[in-house]
């Protein structure tokens, strides 16, 4: 049976709750809230964030600990079987780059020890050697 890879889209800005390089929806938020994109690329994010909103669920779990309050780590990863989500992001991160955010897909077939999976995404506290 082949092997399952994942793919993450992330950016080189460090994410202060996980400690690992943020993902695109973080820096896309950022960016949009430097009032520096056109009306034609806000409305291009603004239909992207439909579109997921409308086809991606929210993980239910993030943290490790069950316990209320805990930090949030676990970091998500598309399954490589998402091709539309996968071209959507793709989509967002050529709105990044647009604006010199560099962006870059990773990919894993051990993105950590999962801790929320749907059809089209785990989310996964990283191993030690998950490039993240």
């Amino acid at each position: 049976m082949p092997t399952l890879t994942y793919v993450r889209f992330v950016v080189t800005t460090q994410d202060s709750d996980s400690g690992r390089r943020q993902g695109l929806f973080q820096a896309a938020a950022a960016l949009a809230a430097a009032h520096v994109m056109h009306a034609h690329e806000i409305a291009e994010y603004e239909e992207l964030r439909r579109w997921f909103n409308a086809n991606l669920e929210t993980p239910e779990r993030l943290a490790v600990s069950p316990r209320p309050h805990s930090k949030a780590q676990a970091l998500s990863w598309f399954k490589s079987s998402a091709t539309e989500h996968i071209a959507h992001m793709r989509s967002l991160a050529r709105l990044l780059e647009s604006h010199g955010v560099t962006t870059e897909m990773i990919r894993s077939s051990r993105p950590g020890y999962v801790l929320y999976e749907d059809d089209y995404q785990v989310a996964a506290y990283p191993f030690a050697e998950t490039t993240t």
